[in-house]
């Protein structure tokens, strides 16, 4: 172990993914000096994605799913604090704490996250309403599903699709209630979304597209949902996934859907940085953009620990992300807000695909649906290769793309040449 130094610490502000993956980068990298890592919920940083699945069904807890053990920041001298940071003050290189406790600080790396958005509606403060991001709200999620019950799942979005599809699996009868078309239209499109809903449908779940929810009902807990068109829905318990919202500080910074942050991510006052769900970055690639996924998360809290150690390597990631809902997995690459054309190879019909989003010609991203399983096709290959055509800005033809015959590597191998 490095001989530690004294002095002012690096102070991260969050104690989730992004948190968490920054100090172990800090020490990783050889950082020699102090190490404070703040955090609002108990224990230590932990990645969220099985709260809406394995952990969710009890299949395993959240062991395997540490930034690194609990032992493991006492043994490297990180220490860990509980509690929320009420201001930061460039000026003074301070940080206020909402104990009353001022803390000085030589960089600081705000990792805060997001907050649930919640329903400000008619009995939106029954008891029986649930919300995921916590450990502890999972948990509470758990006691309610026993097969049987029913439940109603607002939004469907990625977190709506795996609730549904993890209650089910339980044996609660789900309803789910959302805005769009499909599942996830606003994100993958209405072919994908549709092929995901009718997934839903066939494994029971009732779905009440172009819905939203007007009040909830009950006497002393939750007893039904009432739709903006009048139709009102018996349930036992309810979970809402209707996004979050970026945690931000006091602090005097830029900001704009989150902590504007530049390719280093770096914000706007001296020597204070945004990494994961709050961080609104610049990307080359993807312009201004703010992610709420695992590996965004995992992979900015690592580049913001190396920036703060003086790399000028931009973030440059090309992000993806995975959702696994009942037996089917679905992976996406790139970033695409708006796209003029949608390629598939493969089937929708079959349920096995690859969709790539262009947009002007370009690559902008990628989905696969359910490409592994098949000796001859290598769904990690493939989406790599989805990732290299992003990267490099390339315009294939889009029958070639569509073609299962051409190789997707030769064709991001040329492009990029």
């Amino acid at each position: 172990m490095a001989e530690r130094t004294t002095g002012s610490p690096i102070v991260i502000i969050g104690g989730g993914l992004a948190g968490g993956t920054a100090a172990a980068t800090l020490r990783e990298e050889g950082f020699p000096g102090p190490v404070v890592l703040i955090g609002r919920e108990p224990g230590v940083p932990f990645g969220r994605p099985p709260l809406s699945k394995t952990y969710l069904r009890s299949e395993e807890d959240l062991d395997n799913w540490y930034v690194r053990p609990a032992g493991w920041y006492a043994d490297h001298d990180v220490e860990l604090r509980s509690g929320v940071a009420a201001a930061i003050h460039p000026g003074t290189r301070t940080i206020a704490l909402d104990s009353g406790e001022e803390l000085r600080y030589q960089k600081a790396l705000i990792a805060t996250g997001g907050r649930n958005r919640r329903l400000s509606i008619a009995g939106a403060d029954l008891p029986g309403i649930h919300y995921l991001r916590t450990a502890a709200e999972c948990d509470a999620i758990k006691r309610e599903a026993t097969p049987g019950r029913r439940a109603v799942v607002v939004g469907m979005g990625f977190i709506g699709c795996e609730v549904a599809a993890s209650l089910t699996q339980l044996g609660v009868r789900v309803i789910a209630i959302f805005p769009g078309r499909a599942p996830l239209e606003s994100v993958l499109g209405g072919q994908v979304g549709g092929l995901i809903g009718a997934i839903h449908s066939g494994k029971g779940v009732e779905l009440l597209p172009g819905e939203k929810v007007a009040a909830f009902e009950g006497t002393e807990r939750l007893e039904a949902v009432v739709t903006a068109a009048g139709h009102r829905v018996g349930c036992d318990f309810a979970v809402a996934g209707i996004g979050i919202e970026p945690v931000i500080p006091g602090v005097p910074v830029a900001t704009e859907n989150g902590i504007l942050a530049d390719e280093f991510c770096r914000a706007s006052a001296p020597d204070v940085y945004a990494a994961g769900d709050v961080a609104n970055h610049l990307h080359p690639l993807f312009g201004r953009i703010r992610v709420e996924h695992f590996n965004n998360a995992e992979k900015q809290g690592a580049a913001a620990a190396r920036s703060m150690l003086g790399s000028t390597a931009p973030y440059d990631y090309v992000h993806s992300f995975w959702s696994d809902q009942y037996e089917h997995k679905i992976e996406y690459v790139g970033h695409a807000s708006k796209w003029e054309e949608f390629v598939i190879r493969g089937s929708v019909a079959e349920g096995r695909l690859i969709g790539f989003y262009l947009a002007d010609g370009v690559v902008a991203a990628a989905v696969g649906f359910d490409r592994g399983g098949d000796p001859e096709l290598d769904l990690d290959d493939e989406m790599a290769a989805c990732g290299r055509l992003v990267s490099v800005r390339a315009r294939p033809a889009p029958a070639m793309l569509a073609d299962d015959r051409t190789d997707l590597w030769s064709l991001a191998l040329t492009a990029g040449s």
